[in-house]
């Protein structure tokens, strides 16, 4: 199931082949679990497929992303936590007021 030596090679469309050779794995895993005869067989290798595969979709989505838009990650843009935000946090039960301007932060 190497599409790098298998005649898949010859399509040049990278996607297209990942998508080729995902049809035919789903293929042989119902052959499998028709040959099996269990149809709870099928239904775990369906599921752990799925969550496989929609872990894959969303790590290369999110680096494909990362790569063309990385602005999209800016959330907001000078943004702290929301106990710094309102200008006082809590510590050991007891409201401590933050000075002016302090821009908040653990790390600065």
């Amino acid at each position: 199931m190497n599409a790098d030596i298998n005649p898949l090679k010859h399509i040049d469309d990278l996607q297209v082949r990942h998508l080729v050779l995902q049809v035919l794995a789903w293929m042989w895993c119902i052959v499998f679990a028709l040959l099996v005869g269990s149809w709870t067989v099928f239904s775990i290798s369906v599921i752990a497929h799925l969550a496989l595969i929609a872990a894959i979709v969303i790590t290369v989505g999110t680096f494909a992303t990362a790569q063309r838009v990385p602005q999209s990650f800016n959330f907001m843009k000078g943004y702290h936590s929301m106990g710094r935000s309102r200008g006082a946090v809590w510590v050991n039960g007891k409201k401590v007021d933050l000075p002016a301007g302090d821009p908040g932060g653990e790390h600065e």
